[in-house]
């Protein structure tokens, strides 16, 4: 095995880069056998392995001395996967474009796409996404300038030398040839996944449904109702705390998220504002990763079902008990009935509510995290939605006055040096650091996008999909900035210029619109 060329990924990652795709698979092979401890996560992608890892528990020098032995090891065969027919139609917006760009006509794209035997190299950028490989398949196709912000579930897309189908709608810069209907993720289902790594693929045309050879279990395991991964009922202990009137622009549920799941195509998600999660919890008595609830610009409004301790942080909002003013960062017992209401922030974008006990909400994937890109963990709160909580932890502390500032306008970033700083030109690592940065409308869970002066690349061809964290700064081809957030893919085929410090994301969490950001290097 060739020895990779290790490149940063921030603090908590290391890009490990060989030759090709067959140079990944046995060096992800390798290094799964035995992981040392404080390794999170191992990604495969495209011609990368991403190692995250605990800098805690164990030295970057560590880390890249694992990997170079790794490399150095036979890498265990694995047996051929379990073959899929997936029902394609062809009536994708790019089709026609996508072959004028190939120099060939539409209905031999398709009868080209249609007759390669496909077999699933990885997962990646969300759940269930698998990106797709054949010897048949000779074309590489290039991404999209601009991507798009929603790509609609089903989408089947062509990006490089890959084929790959959104289970979600989601953002995504593939070209887009077709749709289909197959469930190609079902969180609750025993095993959610339809295309697993190693599986092979065929693609037929206009069927109605979802065929599988043996041995491969059929279309049916993704049927709603099948037995959930874990706890999908509440627990006998959790009791109705409240009641939403009153969602605002958005609410959901937020622990501290589901780390260590990348590499099965599982972001972090979680509370954008960690902090501000961590120190409601404290402020109730909970243990800090309890589930809370992210209230996104205020607006909120819930009713006490019961007598219970709740406390609000985050963005400054103003906050009221059946109308009378209540301080933020500090306990508040409601009474059974009593209203408690969230005014609209005047800065920030983020608030947190505790709820003494914890709320309590379905586990997916060992988490109570509402995804919003994969669609994982609780809906989004609605009107006359009633939210459980658990036992206490500990006793409500006494606080007087808990320290806190207001979220500004304009933040400074502290920022890491990105595994593709050669992609870009000399001139266009300086402007980073020396540009501010405006925040755009399109700025959700999932990343930051950003304007500003382009940043200029010093290569213009395409980057395979690799490994993605929390907080990479990506850079498409029209040269803006975007910022990954704790709801990001977890591979992507945008260069990386920069990596935000993990401290620093938590600043993030409260730009809103028009908001501005610079970004200062360490």
């Amino acid at each position: 095995m060739v020895t990779p060329l290790l490149r940063p990924m921030g603090e908590r990652a290391v890009l490990a880069e060989v030759g090709d795709l067959a140079g990944v698979l046995a060096l992800h092979a390798a290094l799964a056998a035995e992981p040392p401890e404080g390794i999170e996560d191992l990604v495969p992608a495209a011609r990368t392995v991403l190692v995250a890892f605990d800098p805690a528990r164990i030295t970057v020098a560590a880390v890249h001395a694992w990997i170079r032995s790794a490399a150095g090891s036979p890498a265990p065969e694995s047996p051929p996967g379990p073959l899929v027919e997936v029902p394609l139609r062809y009536d994708g917006p790019d089709l026609d474009d996508t072959a004028e760009a190939l120099g060939i006509r539409p209905p031999e794209l398709i009868a080209r796409h249609a007759a390669a035997r496909w077999r699933v190299a990885f997962t990646g950028f969300a759940p269930g996404f698998a990106y797709l490989v054949s010897a048949d398949w000779a074309f590489e196709v290039p991404r999209l300038a601009q991507p798009r912000t929603r790509v609609p579930a089903g989408s089947v897309g062509l990006a490089g030398e890959f084929t790959g189908a959104y289970p979600r709608e989601t953002p995504g810069g593939w070209r887009l040839v077709g749709t289909t209907d197959a469930a190609l993720f079902a969180p609750d289902a025993i095993d959610p996944v339809l295309l697993p790594p190693g599986a092979r693929v065929r693609f037929v045309p206009e069927r109605a449904a979802v065929a599988a050879a043996a041995p491969v279990a059929s279309a049916s395991r993704h049927e709603p109702g099948r037995t959930a991964r874990t706890d999908a009922a509440p627990r006998a202990d959790a009791a109705p705390a409240l009641r939403i009137l009153d969602p605002g622009a958005r609410a959901t549920v937020q622990d501290l998220g589901r780390p260590g799941r990348a590499g099965l195509g599982v972001s972090r998600s979680g509370a954008l504002d960690r902090g501000a999660l961590r120190i409601a919890n404290r402020l109730v008595g909970n243990a800090e990763d309890a589930a809370g609830v992210e209230i996104v610009l205020g607006g909120f409004r819930a009713r006490a079902e019961r007598d219970v301790w709740v406390a609000v942080t985050g963005a400054l909002a103003d906050i009221r008990v059946d109308g009378r003013a209540q301080d933020a960062y500090a306990p508040l017992l409601l009474s059974a009935g009593a209203e408690l209401s969230v005014g609209v922030a005047r800065a920030g974008a983020r608030l947190v509510l505790a709820v003494r006990g914890g709320i309590v909400a379905p586990l997916s994937f060992g988490s109570r995290a509402t995804d919003t890109l994969a669609s994982l963990g609780p809906a989004a709160l609605r009107p006359g939605d009633v939210l459980r909580a658990g036992a206490a932890v500990a006793p409500v502390p006494v606080v007087d006055v808990f320290p806190w500032s207001v979220p500004a306008p304009a933040i400074d970033v502290p920022v890491t040096p990105g595994p593709r700083t050669d992609w870009f030109t000399p001139a266009a690592l300086r402007i980073l650091r020396d540009a501010t940065w405006t925040v755009t409308g399109d700025a959700d869970r999932v990343g930051i996008r950003l304007d500003g002066p382009a940043l200029d690349r010093s290569r213009p061809d395409e980057l395979p999909s690799e490994g993605m964290r929390p907080g990479a700064l990506q850079v498409p081809p029209h040269g803006r900035p975007v910022v990954l957030l704790a709801d990001g893919p977890v591979t992507g085929g945008y260069p990386v210029i920069a990596v935000v410090t993990d401290a620093a994301l938590d600043r993030l969490a409260q730009l809103r619109p028009g908001d501005r950001v610079r970004f200062r290097g360490r």
